[in-house]
């Protein structure tokens, strides 16, 4: 989500396309949804009206099988046979023939039952085809219509019978005299084939129900307790002589939308329930279809009107994208570049105010390296003193640079150490704190050459100095493809030196000679010999490089002096290594000649009767074997704008026990004094706002007695105005980089004080 607001923010396209695509998607999903909305209310439109259409068919089918059953066998009592026989059955009380000839009637197509009843309404006979259907409750069922046939009036019904439902009509029979003497009635079963033809007839589907119970159903796969729950459903809502109930019903897989209705009988009960379903499934596949299709044409629409936008979006910001591009181009310093003109609407304005304010830059650089040539003529006639004498403040800076850095690589390097590691990564580990420590050592012989102070001195054995810097190089020199060549003497007598001043020498003489023959040939080959001759020790570096100059050899060992382009060389290696080497008591001689490579000879005095001290290698810290939580319960605020410094404090403190709060600026700091109580205090002398002094002046107002339990920091030079300050308030200032035993050794000076 923040890269789309960084993108959002930064592109024009982006601040186009967007607000686009999401109103064309905002519009189709609108376009859909009134689409479904009016195909949907279409739907049940047309399906209230069909449903509506279908009913009034339903019924009017109802009525019209009922009209012709009552013109079949309207006439049939009336025919001489069987108004002979229905005379001589009542007369006689003669069943068995009776019965015989409703057989007969029963057998021919669309008669499901039949009943003969008397004058006095007893059943004569009766006769139907499901023999689960008995007489009794065929004439109970029948009970209202031949009531109506005895009193003269034929009549047709529906009745329900063990669960079916029957079109009957009842036909009133007479003597030869004209007198009524009983009542005939016929019935049809109203199964699946009558259900059939009822869909046929309404272009519906049909369920119909006798008693809540599935009489006849044209959805063969339908479960026929969802159609009676559906029925439910439908005619607990509906209301006598309201509007239809229309509902949404999946049958079978199949969508429908259901209504239904009741038949009323003669003596009013409704023995008729009936579903009528119309099924939308194919226009309702046309929908999806159809919102398919529009889905699918509004994506490419979105996607070509994307494009179209992007390109002009591209087109319209094309002069933009040169200009910027010409303007990165200015700010490295190319004022060749210019814009070109093509309009005269503001873009091309904004062109021709660019290329004349490159034109002046141009100019005004111009005259900026005029000024800069004057002043670097004038600055070569300084005296090398004065050049000298600007060098310590310079390597004061950068000495503050680097120890801030190396405090935390020395510190991290020493926690990791201690902790439970591999070999090969406690190999690893010893290299890097060697290295920081290395480092260390460059910068305070950096201010020892600047300041003349004398070096730390060991005996030590020139041999390991070279193993260890060939082991630190080793990686640069395999990969430029230079082989270095080790001619050790193994009788080497040792040498009171500085060991990483020493190891500076040859890290600088093995780099430049590195450095040499890249720029000469793609192979090449150093060779390091040791050696002794009589009281001194020589150290002779060789390179197969171009050489130097006959013009050049007698320069190379001032300061600045350098014949590599700008920004890859600052002329102080050499410097330093003749400074270190004098400081020493030894020399340094340089021999070359063009095309034959150049040699350096560095002669040391022997070191007599002194036990020699292996640099080689690290020695391996002491194991912190008794796990001190000394600082349990002590709370300790640590001030420093130094992220890496913050945070190795906290590691080396927190496992002792103390609780740890770090700040990065001093208004933090006392923020945090304000808030609670500390122990004590780690400042750095030398922060962004206020500085160390000004912290400690701060916080006696707020918390003095934190103020005599304040350690300072600094990883710059300590000059006279700060070194008495620290002696007036009695205060302990660790000079970066500092170890962690140094660190914890202070903090346990300054609580054990308090």
């Amino acid at each position: 989500m923040s890269w789309f607001r960084n993108l959002f923010a930064v592109s024009f396209r982006a601040k186009v396309l967007v607000p686009i695509i999401a109103v064309m998607i905002c519009l189709m999903a609108l376009t859909a949804w009134i689409v479904d909305q009016r195909i949907t209310r279409q739907f049940e439109a047309d399906a209230r009206n069909s449903l509506a259409n279908a009913d009034d068919a339903f019924r009017a089918s109802q009525e019209l099988r009922h009209k012709n059953m009552l013109l079949r066998f309207r006439e049939l009592p009336a025919q001489p046979h069987y108004n002979a026989l229905f005379q001589n059955a009542v007369q006689s009380h003669d069943t068995l023939t009776l019965r015989e000839q409703l057989d007969r009637l029963l057998a021919q197509p669309g008669v499901d039952a039949v009943l003969f009843n008397s004058a006095d309404q007893k059943v004569m006979t009766s006769s139907e085809r499901d023999p689960l259907v008995s007489t009794t409750d065929l004439g109970a069922a029948c009970q209202h219509v031949v009531k109506q046939a005895l009193a003269g009036q034929e009549r047709a019904d529906i009745v329900r019978v063990g669960g079916k439902l029957y079109d009957v009509v009842s036909i009133p029979t007479m003597d030869p005299d004209g007198d009524l003497n009983g009542a005939l009635t016929v019935g049809s079963e109203i199964g699946t084939d009558v259900a059939d033809e009822l869909s046929r007839f309404t272009h519906s589907q049909i369920v119909l129900l006798a008693d809540t119970k599935v009489a006849a159903s044209t959805i063969p796969a339908a479960d026929a307790r969802s159609l009676v729950d559906l029925s439910n459903d439908i005619f607990q809502d509906s209301k006598e002589g309201g509007p239809m109930i229309i509902r949404k019903q999946t049958i079978a897989g199949e969508h429908y939308y259901c209504s239904g209705g009741c038949l009323v009988s003669l003596n009013g009960a409704k023995p008729l329930c009936y579903l009528l379903l119309y099924s939308y499934e194919q226009p309702f596949r046309a929908l999806q279809t159809t919102q398919q299709i529009l889905l699918l044409a509004s994506g490419l629409a979105i996607l070509l009107g994307s494009t179209i936008v992007c390109i002009l979006v591209g087109k319209v910001t094309r002069p933009l994208r040169e200009l910027r591009d010409n303007v990165e181009a200015v700010g490295r310093g190319d004022f060749s570049r210019r814009v070109t003109v093509r309009s005269q609407d503001e873009c091309g304005e904004l062109a021709q105010v660019f290329n004349q304010m490159t034109e002046n830059l141009k100019n005004s650089r111009e005259q900026l390296e005029t000024t800069v040539d004057t002043l670097k003529n004038t600055q070569a006639q300084l005296i090398q003193s004065e050049k000298l004498s600007g060098i310590g403040g310079f390597i004061a800076g950068v000495a503050h640079e680097l120890n801030n850095p190396l405090t935390s690589v020395m510190g991290f390097a020493e926690l990791l150490e201690k902790s439970d590691v591999g070999p090969m990564y406690k190999r690893h580990i010893e290299i890097i704190h060697k290295s920081a420590q290395r480092c260390h050592k460059i910068v305070q012989a950096l201010l020892s050459f600047a300041r003349r102070r004398a070096p730390e001195r060991k005996v030590v054995s020139i041999n390991g100095l070279v193993e260890s810097a060939h082991e630190i190089l080793q990686y640069q020199l395999r990969t430029s493809n230079v082989e270095l060549i080790m001619k050790l003497d193994p009788a080497l007598p040792q040498a009171t030196v500085d060991p990483h001043q020493l190891q500076q020498v040859l890290v600088n003489l093995i780099t430049n000679a590195l450095q040499a023959i890249e720029s000469y040939q793609p192979n090449g080959r150093i060779k390091v010999t040791t050696a002794s001759k009589g009281d001194t020790i020589q150290l002779i570096v060789q390179d197969n490089g171009p050489g130097i100059p006959e013009e050049n050899l007698s320069k190379i060992f001032d300061p600045f002096f350098t014949t590599k382009e700008v920004g890859k060389g600052t002329g102080l290696g050499l410097s330093l290594c003749y400074g270190i080497v004098k400081e020493h008591g030894g020399t340094i001689t340089p021999r070359s000649r063009p095309g034959e490579g150049t040699t350096f000879t560095v002669e040391l005095p022997v070191a007599h009767n002194e036990v020699i001290e292996t640099v080689s290698e690290t020695p391996q810290p002491a194991p912190d074997t008794a796990f001190i939580r000394e600082g349990a319960g002590k709370k300790v605020l640590v001030i420093d704008d130094e992220e890496a410094i913050l945070h190795m404090v906290r590691e080396a403190l927190t496992p002792r026990g103390y609780e740890v709060d770090t700040v990065s600026d001093g208004e933090s700091a006392l923020a945090r004094v304000r808030e609670r109580d500390y122990d004590v205090a780690l400042c750095d002398w030398k922060m962004p706002g206020l500085n160390g002094e000004q912290v400690y002046e701060r916080m006696r107002s707020i918390n003095p007695a934190l103020c005599s339990r304040i350690i300072f920091i600094t990883g710059d030079v300590i000059n006279e105005r700060t070194q008495k300050f620290l002696e007036q308030q009695n205060k302990i200032c660790l000079a970066k980089p500092f170890t962690i035993s140094e660190f914890r050794g202070a903090i346990s000076k300054v609580l054990k004080a308090a």
